[in-house]
């Protein structure tokens, strides 16, 4: 008993000891230890961000610091954004300030800056988005010997696709796979943009590349060839696998776009390069896969006539299921990769926006 009473007894003069509070944003109190404590504190308002592709963003972060541990200010205050890669195994550099020196890196350039709303804002504003912006930030302060740092997640609205190429399935590694949704104007999904995309009734039996190097694929509806009967819904998980030697199919992601999506009214059914002319003749060119599924699922795009994309398939958009179309579900429905040079149908093209 008489230990219990002591270890209270320092606790509460411990307490009284070491915090202060600082009031630094209006009404708010962020208490800062002063002594053996963090004397710098990094917060982000918001864990989670949303936009789409070719939006701008801000990714909130803020900084409290202790005034009383460093003066009038000796040392200069330096924030670095760097993005953290899927499987957290490394930091990619996005942005660093200090003072008057900033430095923006790679695919960043010209895109990225400080907000700057007040003295301890060190929110980063991102323009013109693409689809790699996707993913985690860490913002992170350094003054001196201290330093603190926050994560924020970007989000982009979009859609998740399966996708195997003319070959037939399974037989992308997975530095083709990344490839193969790159050429189809999307990238590699994240498991959370899969994940999502199942909860939103997405259900594909045939496993797939994530950008992490794993192997997964999403049911909604039980079945016999998919895990089995008796199995709950979810998203299977095969694992990581070799990236150079196994091969399976993968899930690509892509956002809106800046331009315009449309079947081409033609007299005639075309062959595959008879289709890519007649778009060019239209001042456009022959739609890819990541398109017909953006204008799809984001645009509510609905035509019920086969045509030509890209890739060599041949597919269709239904937002409104109905007889003779797509009478169960609302889809992009694939009818394969047809013979190039003897099979007739219509085209899908599209022509960006300047």
């Amino acid at each position: 008993m008489k230990r219990l009473l002591l270890l209270v007894l320092i606790s509460v003069c411990w307490a009284d000891h070491h915090s202060n509070n600082y009031t630094l944003d209006h009404n708010r109190v962020i208490h800062i230890q002063a002594e053996n404590g963090p004397r710098l504190l990094v917060e982000a308002e918001q864990a989670k961000v949303f936009s789409r592709r070719g939006g701008n963003v801000t990714l909130p972060c803020k900084f409290y610091r202790d005034p009383t541990a460093f003066g009038s200010g000796i040392h200069k205050i330096r924030i670095k954004w760097t993005k953290l890669t899927s499987d957290y195994l490394k930091e990619v550099d996005v942005f660093v300030s200090m003072g008057y020196h900033k430095k923006t890196y790679e695919g960043y350039q010209g895109r990225v800056f400080l907000k700057g709303g007040s003295e301890n804002d060190a929110s980063l504003v991102i323009t013109d988005l693409t689809l790699e912006d996707y993913g985690r930030y860490k913002c992170e302060v350094i003054e001196g010997l201290e330093d603190d740092s926050s994560v924020v997640t970007l989000e982009l609205q979009g859609v998740v696709f399966p996708y195997f190429p003319r070959l037939g399935r399974y037989n992308l590694n997975f530095h083709e796979a990344q490839q193969a949704c790159l050429d189809q104007d999307a990238v590699i999904a994240s498991f959370d943009q899969l994940y999502d995309a199942w909860r939103g009734g997405l259900d594909w039996c045939n496993a797939g590349w994530l950008s992490d190097g794993s192997v997964q694929y999403p049911i909604t509806k039980p079945r016999e060839p998919c895990g089995g009967q008796n199995t709950v819904p979810g998203v299977r998980n095969y694992g990581f696998w070799d990236k150079d030697k196994s091969r399976y199919d993968v899930f690509c992601f892509t956002s809106n776009f800046n331009g315009r999506f449309y079947y081409l009214i033609h007299p005639t059914k075309l062959t595959y390069d008879e289709a890519v002319q007649a778009c060019l003749n239209d001042g456009a060119q022959i739609a890819k896969v990541g398109q017909i599924f953006a204008a799809w699922k984001l645009l509510g795009y609905d035509r019920c006539d086969a045509g030509w994309l890209a890739d060599g398939s041949v597919r269709y958009p239904i937002s409104r299921p109905r007889r003779r179309c797509s009478p169960t579900e609302a889809a992009v429905r694939f009818v394969g990769f047809p013979d190039k040079k003897h099979k007739l149908y219509g085209v899908y093209c599209f022509r960006a926006y300047n």
